[in-house]
């Protein structure tokens, strides 16, 4: 008989920056946390008793010492890694105040939408990438 394996479940909120010249910003996992070296869009952990929203205005504050003025919803879905599954509350922001930096140390760079997934993104990222690609059209 198989036993069910209890995964982690975690919500996540992330947020697509895109600057004039049409590149999106990606933040680099920092040493020390799962996955680390990968990059991803910039967000995280949605915390208890926050909506979705809630939590990528506090996380990107948080991250890029950004104030979100206007984000509008992108996609959300869940993926499963081997050991946890993430639940993904995805926006693209739309308007912002502040000049995104790594606030809490992490590497940040800015690429164009057609080499998001040779920059290393997270498996789970190539949703995000789709569902630009598709908002762009």
């Amino acid at each position: 008989m198989a036993v069910a394996i209890q995964r982690p479940e975690l919500h996540v909120a992330a947020g697509v920056f895109q600057n004039d010249a049409g590149e999106v910003l990606i933040a680099r996992r920092p040493d020390g946390v799962y996955m680390a070296g990968a990059w991803e869009f910039p967000g995280g952990k949605i915390a208890a008793g926050e909506t979705p929203l809630q939590g990528l205005v506090r996380e990107l504050d948080e991250e890029l010492a950004v104030r979100v003025d206007c984000a509008r919803h992108l996609v959300r879905f869940s993926h499963d890694y081997a050991d946890r599954r993430v639940h993904l509350y995805v926006w693209k922001v739309m308007a912002w105040e502040g000049e995104p930096r790594g606030a809490e140390g992490q590497s940040l760079k800015w690429v164009r939408p057609a080499e998001l997934m040779e920059a290393g993104l997270l498996p789970a990222d190539a949703v995000i990438v789709d569902a630009l690609t598709v908002s762009e059209t």
